[in-house]
Protein backbone atom coordinates (compact mmCIF):
# COMPACT_ATOMS: atom_id res chain seq x y z
CA UNK A 1 0.00 0.00 0.00
CA UNK A 2 1.41 3.55 -0.37
CA UNK A 3 1.14 6.18 2.04
CA UNK A 4 -2.83 6.94 1.72
CA UNK A 5 -3.28 3.56 2.74
CA UNK A 6 -6.44 3.26 1.34
CA UNK A 7 -5.37 3.48 -2.44
CA UNK A 8 -3.88 1.06 -4.77
CA UNK A 9 -1.20 2.13 -7.50
CA UNK A 10 -1.90 0.05 -10.27
CA UNK A 11 0.06 -0.44 -13.06
CA UNK A 12 -2.37 -2.23 -16.24
CA UNK A 13 -0.37 -4.08 -18.46
CA UNK A 14 -1.62 -4.70 -21.90
CA UNK A 15 1.02 -6.86 -24.43
CA UNK A 16 1.11 -7.44 -27.70
CA UNK A 17 2.88 -9.64 -30.35
CA UNK A 18 4.91 -6.45 -30.94
CA UNK A 19 3.90 -3.90 -29.18
CA UNK A 20 2.85 -3.05 -25.30
CA UNK A 21 0.30 -0.91 -23.53
CA UNK A 22 0.25 0.41 -20.17
CA UNK A 23 -0.60 2.43 -17.62
CA UNK A 24 -0.65 3.65 -13.70
CA UNK A 25 -4.32 3.64 -12.25
CA UNK A 26 -5.11 5.10 -8.71
CA UNK A 27 -7.69 3.00 -7.15
CA UNK A 28 -9.41 4.09 -3.94
CA UNK A 29 -13.01 4.39 -2.84
CA UNK A 30 -14.18 2.58 -5.48
CA UNK A 31 -12.79 4.80 -8.10
CA UNK A 32 -9.97 4.55 -10.63
CA UNK A 33 -8.20 7.65 -11.88
CA UNK A 34 -5.98 7.34 -15.12
CA UNK A 35 -2.71 9.06 -13.41
CA UNK A 36 -0.53 7.89 -16.61
CA UNK A 37 -0.74 6.46 -19.72
CA UNK A 38 1.97 5.03 -22.51
CA UNK A 39 2.97 2.35 -25.17
CA UNK A 40 5.77 1.00 -26.42
CA UNK A 41 5.67 0.75 -29.97
CA UNK A 42 8.02 -1.65 -32.62
CA UNK A 43 9.20 -4.23 -30.52
CA UNK A 44 11.69 -6.55 -32.16
CA UNK A 45 12.19 -4.14 -35.21
CA UNK A 46 15.47 -1.84 -35.47
CA UNK A 47 13.38 1.02 -34.04
CA UNK A 48 10.66 1.16 -31.76
CA UNK A 49 9.12 4.25 -29.18
CA UNK A 50 8.02 4.53 -26.31
CA UNK A 51 5.86 7.09 -25.12
CA UNK A 52 4.22 7.91 -21.71
CA UNK A 53 1.39 10.78 -21.20
CA UNK A 54 0.38 12.33 -17.49
CA UNK A 55 -2.89 13.01 -17.41
CA UNK A 56 -3.22 16.06 -19.48
CA UNK A 57 0.44 16.64 -20.22
CA UNK A 58 1.74 16.58 -23.57
CA UNK A 59 3.36 13.34 -24.16
CA UNK A 60 6.73 12.19 -23.13
CA UNK A 61 8.77 10.18 -26.22
CA UNK A 62 11.68 8.41 -27.01
CA UNK A 63 13.13 5.86 -29.49
CA UNK A 64 15.66 3.03 -29.63
CA UNK A 65 15.35 -0.69 -30.29
CA UNK A 66 13.95 -3.08 -27.94
CA UNK A 67 14.25 -6.47 -28.97
CA UNK A 68 12.08 -8.19 -26.48
CA UNK A 69 9.25 -7.93 -23.86
CA UNK A 70 11.81 -7.40 -21.25
CA UNK A 71 13.29 -4.28 -22.49
CA UNK A 72 10.09 -2.98 -23.71
CA UNK A 73 9.45 -2.98 -20.06
CA UNK A 74 12.37 -1.75 -18.55
CA UNK A 75 11.95 1.43 -21.28
CA UNK A 76 8.55 1.67 -19.82
CA UNK A 77 9.28 1.68 -16.16
CA UNK A 78 12.32 3.96 -16.15
CA UNK A 79 9.85 6.64 -18.49
CA UNK A 80 7.43 6.28 -16.24
CA UNK A 81 10.15 6.85 -13.18
CA UNK A 82 11.25 10.00 -15.06
CA UNK A 83 8.03 11.31 -15.36
CA UNK A 84 7.47 11.07 -11.24
CA UNK A 85 4.35 8.65 -12.27
CA UNK A 86 3.45 6.89 -8.51
CA UNK A 87 5.31 4.01 -7.88
CA UNK A 88 2.87 1.02 -8.34
CA UNK A 89 1.80 -1.59 -5.64
CA UNK A 90 0.45 -4.23 -7.92
CA UNK A 91 0.45 -4.63 -11.38
CA UNK A 92 -2.30 -6.13 -13.13
CA UNK A 93 -2.20 -8.09 -16.86
CA UNK A 94 -4.88 -8.91 -19.66
CA UNK A 95 -4.62 -12.51 -20.82
CA UNK A 96 -6.93 -13.58 -23.45
CA UNK A 97 -7.16 -17.20 -22.90
CA UNK A 98 -7.92 -18.73 -19.18
CA UNK A 99 -8.62 -21.88 -19.97
CA UNK A 100 -10.85 -24.17 -18.27
CA UNK A 101 -9.24 -23.18 -14.71
CA UNK A 102 -9.16 -19.64 -14.76
CA UNK A 103 -12.93 -18.19 -14.68
CA UNK A 104 -11.81 -14.80 -12.71
CA UNK A 105 -8.95 -12.50 -12.25
CA UNK A 106 -6.19 -14.45 -9.97
CA UNK A 107 -3.10 -13.63 -8.26
CA UNK A 108 -0.22 -14.87 -10.11
CA UNK A 109 2.45 -17.46 -9.22
CA UNK A 110 4.23 -20.27 -10.49
CA UNK A 111 1.07 -22.60 -11.10
CA UNK A 112 -0.87 -20.02 -13.37
CA UNK A 113 2.41 -18.93 -15.31
CA UNK A 114 3.10 -23.04 -16.02
CA UNK A 115 -0.72 -22.99 -16.61
CA UNK A 116 -0.59 -20.37 -19.34
CA UNK A 117 2.49 -22.15 -21.03
CA UNK A 118 0.32 -24.94 -21.45
CA UNK A 119 -2.24 -22.92 -23.17
CA UNK A 120 -0.28 -21.30 -25.13
CA UNK A 121 -1.77 -23.12 -28.72
CA UNK A 122 -5.01 -22.07 -28.12
CA UNK A 123 -4.18 -18.32 -28.53
CA UNK A 124 -0.70 -18.35 -29.97
CA UNK A 125 -0.30 -14.81 -30.72
CA UNK A 126 -1.48 -13.23 -27.60
CA UNK A 127 -0.40 -15.39 -24.59
CA UNK A 128 3.39 -15.57 -25.47
CA UNK A 129 3.53 -11.81 -24.84
CA UNK A 130 1.37 -11.67 -21.87
CA UNK A 131 3.84 -14.25 -20.24
CA UNK A 132 6.80 -12.21 -21.29
CA UNK A 133 5.03 -9.20 -19.91
CA UNK A 134 4.46 -10.84 -16.34
CA UNK A 135 7.87 -12.45 -16.42
CA UNK A 136 9.75 -8.57 -17.23
CA UNK A 137 8.06 -7.29 -14.15
CA UNK A 138 8.81 -10.13 -12.04
CA UNK A 139 12.78 -9.30 -13.36
CA UNK A 140 12.12 -5.67 -12.62
CA UNK A 141 9.95 -5.74 -9.43
CA UNK A 142 10.32 -9.33 -7.89
CA UNK A 143 8.52 -7.64 -4.77
CA UNK A 144 5.47 -6.62 -6.88
CA UNK A 145 2.30 -8.68 -6.52
CA UNK A 146 0.58 -9.56 -9.64
CA UNK A 147 -2.64 -10.43 -11.07
CA UNK A 148 -3.86 -12.08 -14.14
CA UNK A 149 -6.97 -10.45 -15.95
CA UNK A 150 -8.93 -13.12 -18.17
CA UNK A 151 -10.79 -12.17 -21.30
CA UNK A 152 -12.69 -15.46 -21.10
CA UNK A 153 -13.92 -15.26 -17.76
CA UNK A 154 -16.84 -13.08 -18.99
CA UNK A 155 -18.30 -16.05 -21.07
CA UNK A 156 -17.33 -18.60 -18.45
CA UNK A 157 -21.47 -19.44 -17.26
CA UNK A 158 -22.03 -19.52 -20.99
CA UNK A 159 -25.07 -22.43 -20.88
CA UNK A 160 -23.77 -25.31 -22.21
CA UNK A 161 -25.89 -25.15 -25.61
CA UNK A 162 -23.73 -22.54 -26.72
CA UNK A 163 -20.23 -23.30 -24.99
CA UNK A 164 -20.54 -27.23 -26.69
CA UNK A 165 -18.91 -27.88 -30.19
CA UNK A 166 -20.81 -31.13 -31.66
CA UNK A 167 -17.40 -33.16 -31.54
CA UNK A 168 -16.81 -36.29 -29.10
CA UNK A 169 -17.15 -36.33 -25.52
CA UNK A 170 -13.77 -36.78 -24.85
CA UNK A 171 -12.82 -33.73 -26.99
CA UNK A 172 -15.45 -31.51 -24.71
CA UNK A 173 -14.17 -32.99 -21.70
CA UNK A 174 -10.30 -31.80 -22.41
CA UNK A 175 -11.65 -28.50 -22.76
CA UNK A 176 -12.26 -27.83 -26.71
CA UNK A 177 -15.50 -25.73 -26.93
CA UNK A 178 -16.47 -22.11 -27.28
CA UNK A 179 -14.92 -19.51 -24.68
CA UNK A 180 -15.62 -16.29 -26.02
CA UNK A 181 -13.36 -13.55 -25.89
CA UNK A 182 -13.12 -9.34 -25.16
CA UNK A 183 -14.30 -10.08 -22.03
CA UNK A 184 -12.49 -7.40 -20.08
CA UNK A 185 -14.54 -4.43 -22.71
CA UNK A 186 -17.89 -6.50 -22.33
CA UNK A 187 -17.18 -6.22 -18.48
CA UNK A 188 -16.41 -2.65 -18.50
CA UNK A 189 -19.53 -2.06 -21.09
CA UNK A 190 -21.69 -3.73 -18.68
CA UNK A 191 -20.51 -1.56 -15.83
CA UNK A 192 -21.01 1.46 -17.68
CA UNK A 193 -24.99 0.55 -18.43
CA UNK A 194 -24.97 0.55 -14.37
CA UNK A 195 -26.51 -1.93 -11.72
CA UNK A 196 -30.26 -2.64 -13.51
CA UNK A 197 -29.37 -2.72 -17.75
CA UNK A 198 -31.55 -4.09 -19.97
CA UNK A 199 -32.90 -7.62 -20.34
CA UNK A 200 -31.92 -8.79 -23.59
CA UNK A 201 -28.57 -6.81 -24.98
CA UNK A 202 -26.29 -7.56 -27.92
CA UNK A 203 -22.49 -5.77 -27.81
CA UNK A 204 -20.32 -5.80 -30.48
CA UNK A 205 -16.34 -4.91 -29.68
CA UNK A 206 -15.03 -4.10 -33.42
CA UNK A 207 -11.75 -3.80 -33.82
CA UNK A 208 -8.73 -5.26 -34.91
CA UNK A 209 -9.83 -8.49 -33.17
CA UNK A 210 -13.88 -8.33 -33.50
CA UNK A 211 -16.45 -10.30 -31.91
CA UNK A 212 -20.28 -9.95 -30.27
CA UNK A 213 -21.92 -11.42 -27.28
CA UNK A 214 -25.26 -11.66 -26.54
CA UNK A 215 -26.07 -10.69 -23.19
CA UNK A 216 -29.41 -11.96 -21.06
CA UNK A 217 -30.14 -10.88 -17.50
CA UNK A 218 -26.55 -9.32 -17.15
CA UNK A 219 -25.12 -12.72 -18.34
CA UNK A 220 -22.83 -13.58 -21.86
CA UNK A 221 -25.53 -16.54 -23.14
CA UNK A 222 -23.33 -16.71 -26.70
CA UNK A 223 -20.66 -15.14 -28.20
CA UNK A 224 -19.01 -15.71 -31.56
CA UNK A 225 -15.52 -16.30 -30.80
CA UNK A 226 -14.61 -19.92 -30.07
CA UNK A 227 -11.80 -21.94 -29.07
CA UNK A 228 -9.52 -19.41 -29.83
CA UNK A 229 -9.89 -15.68 -30.76
CA UNK A 230 -10.09 -17.02 -34.54
CA UNK A 231 -13.29 -17.83 -34.78
CA UNK A 232 -16.66 -15.73 -34.98
CA UNK A 233 -16.69 -12.50 -37.80
CA UNK A 234 -13.70 -11.76 -40.19
CA UNK A 235 -11.64 -9.68 -38.27
CA UNK A 236 -8.47 -7.39 -39.41
CA UNK A 237 -6.05 -10.29 -40.29
CA UNK A 238 -7.98 -13.48 -39.13
CA UNK A 239 -10.63 -15.25 -41.01
CA UNK A 240 -13.28 -15.63 -38.95
CA UNK A 241 -15.40 -18.70 -39.07
CA UNK A 242 -14.68 -21.21 -41.71
CA UNK A 243 -15.74 -24.43 -43.17
CA UNK A 244 -13.45 -27.05 -41.38
CA UNK A 245 -13.05 -28.76 -44.46
CA UNK A 246 -11.23 -25.25 -45.99
CA UNK A 247 -8.74 -26.37 -43.77
CA UNK A 248 -8.58 -30.01 -44.91
CA UNK A 249 -8.59 -29.11 -47.99
CA UNK A 250 -5.73 -26.71 -48.12
CA UNK A 251 -3.52 -29.61 -45.75
CA UNK A 252 -3.69 -32.07 -48.47
CA UNK A 253 -3.95 -30.73 -51.60
CA UNK A 254 -1.55 -27.84 -50.93
CA UNK A 255 0.63 -29.07 -48.08
CA UNK A 256 -0.20 -26.44 -45.61
CA UNK A 257 1.29 -27.35 -42.36
CA UNK A 258 -0.45 -26.75 -38.94
CA UNK A 259 1.79 -23.86 -38.54
CA UNK A 260 1.11 -22.10 -42.51
CA UNK A 261 -2.82 -22.99 -41.61
CA UNK A 262 -2.25 -20.89 -38.54
CA UNK A 263 -0.39 -17.92 -39.91
CA UNK A 264 -3.25 -17.81 -42.99
CA UNK A 265 -5.98 -17.88 -40.56
CA UNK A 266 -4.63 -15.09 -37.98
CA UNK A 267 -2.55 -12.72 -39.99
CA UNK A 268 -3.15 -13.69 -44.05
CA UNK A 269 -6.75 -13.72 -44.09
CA UNK A 270 -9.70 -11.03 -43.12
CA UNK A 271 -9.63 -7.49 -44.46
CA UNK A 272 -6.16 -8.29 -44.92
CA UNK A 273 -6.63 -10.67 -48.05
CA UNK A 274 -10.03 -9.14 -49.35
CA UNK A 275 -8.77 -5.58 -49.20
CA UNK A 276 -5.39 -5.46 -48.99
CA UNK A 277 -5.06 -4.43 -46.19
CA UNK A 278 -5.86 -4.84 -42.19
CA UNK A 279 -6.91 -0.81 -41.23
CA UNK A 280 -10.39 0.05 -41.91
CA UNK A 281 -10.10 3.54 -42.13
CA UNK A 282 -8.37 2.97 -45.13
CA UNK A 283 -10.36 1.05 -46.46
CA UNK A 284 -13.41 3.46 -45.99
CA UNK A 285 -11.42 6.22 -47.50
CA UNK A 286 -10.49 3.85 -50.69
CA UNK A 287 -14.11 2.11 -50.61
CA UNK A 288 -15.96 4.66 -53.40
CA UNK A 289 -13.25 4.23 -55.74
CA UNK A 290 -11.35 0.77 -54.60
CA UNK A 291 -13.59 -2.46 -55.73
CA UNK A 292 -11.72 -4.79 -52.96
CA UNK A 293 -11.75 -2.32 -50.57
CA UNK A 294 -15.62 -1.91 -50.84
CA UNK A 295 -16.01 -5.85 -50.52
CA UNK A 296 -13.92 -5.73 -47.61
CA UNK A 297 -15.95 -3.13 -45.57
CA UNK A 298 -19.51 -4.88 -46.91
CA UNK A 299 -18.33 -8.21 -46.01
CA UNK A 300 -16.80 -7.29 -42.55
CA UNK A 301 -20.27 -5.44 -41.50
CA UNK A 302 -22.49 -8.09 -43.04
CA UNK A 303 -21.16 -10.54 -40.69
CA UNK A 304 -22.05 -7.84 -37.86
CA UNK A 305 -25.84 -7.91 -39.47
CA UNK A 306 -25.49 -11.40 -39.56
CA UNK A 307 -24.80 -12.26 -36.12
CA UNK A 308 -27.12 -9.30 -34.43
CA UNK A 309 -30.11 -10.92 -36.19
CA UNK A 310 -29.00 -14.39 -34.93
CA UNK A 311 -28.40 -13.38 -31.76
CA UNK A 312 -31.48 -11.71 -31.17
CA UNK A 313 -32.88 -14.37 -31.94
CA UNK A 314 -31.10 -16.38 -29.18
CA UNK A 315 -32.55 -13.41 -27.24
CA UNK A 316 -36.05 -13.54 -27.72
CA UNK A 317 -35.91 -10.17 -28.79
CA UNK A 318 -33.55 -7.23 -27.92
CA UNK A 319 -34.08 -3.71 -25.68
CA UNK A 320 -30.41 -2.36 -26.42
CA UNK A 321 -27.36 -2.74 -28.97
CA UNK A 322 -23.99 -1.59 -27.99
CA UNK A 323 -21.05 -0.68 -30.59
CA UNK A 324 -17.63 -0.29 -29.09
CA UNK A 325 -13.96 -0.91 -29.74
CA UNK A 326 -11.91 1.12 -32.25
CA UNK A 327 -14.15 0.69 -35.21
CA UNK A 328 -17.37 0.12 -33.25
CA UNK A 329 -16.75 3.83 -31.79
CA UNK A 330 -15.61 5.92 -34.56
CA UNK A 331 -16.44 4.46 -37.97
CA UNK A 332 -20.19 5.59 -38.62
CA UNK A 333 -20.17 3.51 -41.90
CA UNK A 334 -19.72 0.57 -40.46
CA UNK A 335 -22.15 0.96 -37.84
CA UNK A 336 -24.98 2.48 -40.20
CA UNK A 337 -24.32 -0.69 -42.54
CA UNK A 338 -24.39 -3.24 -39.75
CA UNK A 339 -27.93 -1.98 -38.49
CA UNK A 340 -28.71 -1.76 -41.97
CA UNK A 341 -32.01 -3.49 -42.85
CA UNK A 342 -32.75 -4.20 -39.26
CA UNK A 343 -35.86 -2.81 -38.45
CA UNK A 344 -37.83 -5.57 -38.63
CA UNK A 345 -36.19 -6.76 -35.46
CA UNK A 346 -36.48 -2.58 -34.24
CA UNK A 347 -33.17 -1.26 -34.66
CA UNK A 348 -33.56 1.76 -36.64
CA UNK A 349 -30.40 4.08 -36.82
CA UNK A 350 -30.42 8.06 -36.66
CA UNK A 351 -28.28 9.08 -39.24
CA UNK A 352 -27.40 12.65 -37.67
CA UNK A 353 -26.60 11.38 -34.22
CA UNK A 354 -24.76 8.28 -36.29
CA UNK A 355 -22.40 10.84 -38.15
CA UNK A 356 -22.03 12.51 -35.00
CA UNK A 357 -21.07 9.53 -32.91
CA UNK A 358 -23.31 10.52 -30.64
CA UNK A 359 -23.81 8.75 -27.70
CA UNK A 360 -27.41 7.28 -28.40
CA UNK A 361 -27.58 6.55 -32.31
CA UNK A 362 -30.83 4.81 -32.33
CA UNK A 363 -33.64 6.90 -33.69
CA UNK A 364 -37.41 7.80 -31.57
CA UNK A 365 -39.08 5.60 -33.25
CA UNK A 366 -36.53 2.60 -32.69
CA UNK A 367 -38.06 -0.16 -30.40
CA UNK A 368 -34.18 -1.35 -29.57
CA UNK A 369 -31.83 1.57 -27.86
CA UNK A 370 -28.74 1.85 -30.46
CA UNK A 371 -26.08 3.43 -27.83
CA UNK A 372 -22.13 3.76 -28.54
CA UNK A 373 -19.81 3.27 -25.66
CA UNK A 374 -16.03 3.71 -24.97
CA UNK A 375 -14.66 0.67 -23.52
CA UNK A 376 -12.08 0.89 -21.09
CA UNK A 377 -10.17 -2.68 -20.58
CA UNK A 378 -7.30 -0.95 -18.47
CA UNK A 379 -9.89 0.37 -16.07
CA UNK A 380 -11.16 -2.95 -15.76
CA UNK A 381 -8.04 -4.49 -14.80
CA UNK A 382 -7.12 -1.81 -12.77
CA UNK A 383 -10.61 -2.69 -10.93
CA UNK A 384 -9.90 -6.16 -10.46
CA UNK A 385 -6.26 -5.64 -9.50
CA UNK A 386 -6.92 -3.39 -6.69
CA UNK A 387 -10.12 -6.18 -5.55
CA UNK A 388 -7.37 -8.89 -5.68
CA UNK A 389 -4.77 -7.71 -3.88
CA UNK A 390 -6.80 -6.24 -1.26
CA UNK A 391 -8.84 -9.99 -0.66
Amino acid sequence: MNAAGDEEVVLCVNSGSSSLKFAIFLVAHGTERAAATGAVQGIGSPQGEVWVREEAAAPRKETGAFSDHARAFEAALSLLEHVKSPTPTVAGHRVVHGGLRFVEPARVDKGLLDALRFLVPLAPLHLPSAIAGIEAVTERRPDLPQVACFDTAFHAAMPEIARRLPLPDPFYNQGIRRYGFHGLSYEYVMSVLGSQPPDRIVIAHLGSGASLVAVKNGKAIDTTMGLTPAGGILMASRSGDLDPGVLVYLARAHGLSPDALDRLVNEESGLTAVGGTSDMRTLLERAPADARARLAVTMFTYSVKKTIGAFVAALGGIDLLVFTGGIGERAATVRAEACAGLAPLGICLDENRNGQNAAVISSDASRCTIRVVATDEDRMIARHAARVVRS
